[in-house]
């Protein structure tokens, strides 16, 4: 990365935003500075000043609002900013507003002399980490967006509730966009290391069932409290550590598509390697016909959704 002094830039203080922050220096004691940048700068200084409020228990982190011109240094910039969805509105209903806003931030970010790696976590997240990459000119594994990752935690817990099991037990992705095209790979999916299929009495009425959930989950979230921001915010932050501390970890993240399945120039919830050089790795899963097909189907709804964004 950038030797030693570790830095992060976080650009969106809103609820993802501050939970991340709050999770992140919880989660790793490898980070000397945090930068907290918002329009609303009085926000940023307060979010600043109760953070500091943890250190003493967590590590010695230089926290503090800033500007876009502090991520000339930064190894990572984390963008949350933008338009939260509202009850009853899908994740493309923000294309519109939230692609305004990200060219407005992905710009100066850029023209400060970052050079480090991209980590996007606003809606539709899928979207807007191809329009980073595109906007910034950055290599691609050096833009990564929060994809499946979230989509994936749900399924588990679903699976765990309906099967009576651990959650550590379920190993099962969700892959395509983060929304309503996302499907799970229950053909690969595992329950304590066996295949689920062999290890369950499952339907397909059942598998049916629970990727409803899993797309319902959000919205019913969003109905409840207004907001979801601690699951997303908790994987961000494991990201952002898998990055700076160098872990190789593997995440269904909004990964850079090169041909794999015949679908390229599009980021796209797929399980990749992470480490200290952004995506190592895009796993190329041995998915079943039905399965590539659906990843297909979720690739063509968001070339056509980028087909009508203006840069």
């Amino acid at each position: 990365m950038l030797g030693y002094h570790h830095k992060v830039v976080l650009v969106g203080d809103g609820a993802v935003g501050s939970s991340f922050a709050f999770s992140l220096l919880q989660t790793t004691q490898e980070i000397d500075e945090l930068v907290i940048v918002d329009l609303k700068k009085d926000k940023a200084t307060g979010e600043s000043l109760d953070l500091q409020d943890i250190t003493p228990l967590t590590s010695p982190v230089n926290i503090h609002a800033g500007d876009y011109s502090d991520a000339t240094d930064a190894d990572v910039v984390v963008i949350t900013a933008g338009v939260p969805r509202k009850p009853g509105e899908t994740r493309l209903d923000l294309v519109a507003k939230n692609t305004k806003i990200l060219s407005t931030i992905v710009n100066p970010i850029v023209e400060s002399g970052f050079s480090g790696i991209f980590v996007v976590s606003s809606n539709p997240v899928d979207i807007l980490t191809t329009l980073t990459q595109q906007i910034s000119g950055f290599p691609k594994h050096r833009v990564i967006g929060t994809g499946t990752s979230l989509d994936t935690a749900r399924l588990d817990v679903l699976l765990s509730q309906k099967l009576n099991v651990p959650v550590n037990e379920i190993d099962a992705l969700v892959l395509g966009e983060h929304g309503d095209t996302s499907f799970g790979a229950f053909d690969e999916a595992t329950i304590n290391g066996k295949p689920l299929k062999e290890a369950t009495n499952l339907t397909v009425e059942d598998y049916d069932e629970l990727e409803k959930a899993v797309k319902e989950r959000g919205g019913k979230i969003i109905a409840g409290k207004g907001a979801t921001f601690y699951g997303v915010a908790k994987y961000l932050a494991y990201i952002v550590k898998a990055i700076i501390e160098n872990r190789n970890i593997m995440l269904p993240i909004s990964a850079p598509l090169t041909g794999q399945y015949g679908i390229g120039n599009l980021y796209l919830g797929m399980p990749a390697i992470i480490n200290r050089t952004g995506v190592a790795k895009v796993i190329d899963y041995d998915l079943s016909d039905a399965e590539t097909e659906k990843l297909k189907n979720s690739a063509a709804k968001m070339k056509e959704v980028l087909d009508g964004v203006k840069i």
